[in-house]
């Protein structure tokens, strides 16, 4: 690797130049030009390899667990990374545990080597490999990342699952009332404007909107396309997606969910961190991301209490980030000594409990959502036929 060496030389003294010197290592680099008679002033370290654009986002649990595979079978770190690298097909990910793999054969600890990639492998994951790396203990820490990355996975298929089928309801009843109202309704408006007969408000309203539809169809188009493509970017955009998230966990229903799934993630992570020999303190430190902007607060004041001495299941509790399954858990875990278990507990307990909610909540949405979609479609339909239905009751 090539390193930059800003040097002084000795023919002529108090001159400065940067000069490029091609070393395996910065020690091998000074010695190179203590011989040439110049004396190295200061060191540029080669910046960190850049990560590579890649269409696809690295596969971060495959990689664990075929790292943690690989390890469990009696490879050493630098041949599993190399084995990976072998066996990859996808270019973005290839060059990434490529730069990896050198960064290993030069003495770099994997640790150190993950966090050059901040954008791929998040900051818990390189603090486990990096307490695991102290302990000599690195598939342990992969098989408990694993593990809570495969629960978290587990809960968010579930949601996904869950709103599939209310999506496409919503989606098929909406096109099935622009429909009518774009096409239906125009040709039924014809037919009462000939008929000379006056009709209720509620249907004059109706037909005069199917008629503005029919009359400026590519308006209305463009106007549907506008509204799906905003969407589709609120959607794929990062920091929009996060303040549409937010906003709709503010909801009354919602809040109280969000809140607890919150607090799920942040038990079980901080019990991957406590597993893995990261201080208390420190591990809350980290795992705040985890949490609604309000709990981030509640957490900051848990944390100084902590470290004022208040045990942590009474920080918690005083700053509402216990729930009464976990504040129970945690004063065990305080003492038997085994307060990462607890944490895991508590996870294990709200997960279920969250997971069974979901259920209810997709088993009661589907219906009401149906009713909806039946009383907008029928509404349309009663609108259009209601001056039939009173010519009908004035002939009789």
């Amino acid at each position: 690797m090539q390193f930059q060496l800003q040097v002084q030389a000795a023919a002529a003294a108090g001159s400065r130049q940067h000069i490029a010197i091609d070393a395996p290592s910065e020690a091998d680099a000074i010695r190179i030009a203590a011989r040439k008679g110049w004396r190295v002033l200061a060191i540029e370290r080669p910046q960190a390899p850049a990560e590579p654009r890649r269409k696809h986002a690295f596969p971060l649990m495959q990689f664990s667990q075929e790292l943690l595979a690989l390890l469990e079978a009696g490879l050493n770190l630098t041949e599993a990374i190399a084995t990976l690298h072998n066996k990859e097909t996808q270019p973005g990910t290839r060059a990434t545990i490529g730069a990896i793999l050198q960064t290993l054969q030069q003495g770099k600890s994997l640790s150190d080597t993950l966090g050059d990639f901040p954008a791929i492998f998040p900051e818990i994951y390189v603090a486990t490999v990096h307490a695991a790396e102290r302990s000599g203990n690195l598939p342990e820490a992969l098989g408990r990342f694993v593990a809570y990355q495969l629960q978290f996975e587990a809960i968010r298929k579930k949601l996904v699952s869950a709103a599939i089928y209310p999506v496409m309801l919503l989606v098929v009843g909406s096109l099935v009332t622009l429909f009518l109202l774009g096409y239906v309704v125009p040709k039924f408006s014809v037919v009462y404007e000939t008929s000379g007969r006056d009709i209720p408000w509620a249907s004059k309203m109706m037909l005069g909107f199917g008629q503005v539809m029919a009359a400026h169809p590519f308006l209305f188009l463009g106007a549907l396309a506008a509204l799906v493509g905003g969407l589709v970017f609120a959607l794929s955009h990062p920091a929009i997606r996060q303040r549409l998230i937010l906003a709709l966990l503010r909801l009354p229903v919602l809040s109280s969910r969000a809140a607890e799934f919150r607090l799920a993630r942040f038990y079980r992570a901080l019990s991957l961190l406590l597993h893995a020999g990261i201080p208390l303190s420190k591990g809350l430190a980290m795992v705040s991301a985890m949490l609604l902007p309000g709990q981030q607060q509640q957490l900051d004041a848990a944390r100084r209490a902590v470290q004022e001495g208040l045990p942590f299941s009474s920080a918690l509790e005083q700053n509402q980030l216990a729930t009464p399954v976990a504040q129970s858990l945690l004063k065990v875990g305080e003492n038997t000594g085994r307060l990462g278990d607890m944490l895991e507990r508590s996870a294990r307990f709200h997960d279920e409990e969250f997971a069974r909610w979901v259920d209810w909540a997709s088993r009661l949405l589907e219906p009401l959502l149906m009713t909806f979609i039946g009383v907008v479609i029928g509404g349309v339909v009663v609108l259009m036929y209601m001056p039939i239905f009173e010519l009908a009751g004035s002939l009789s």
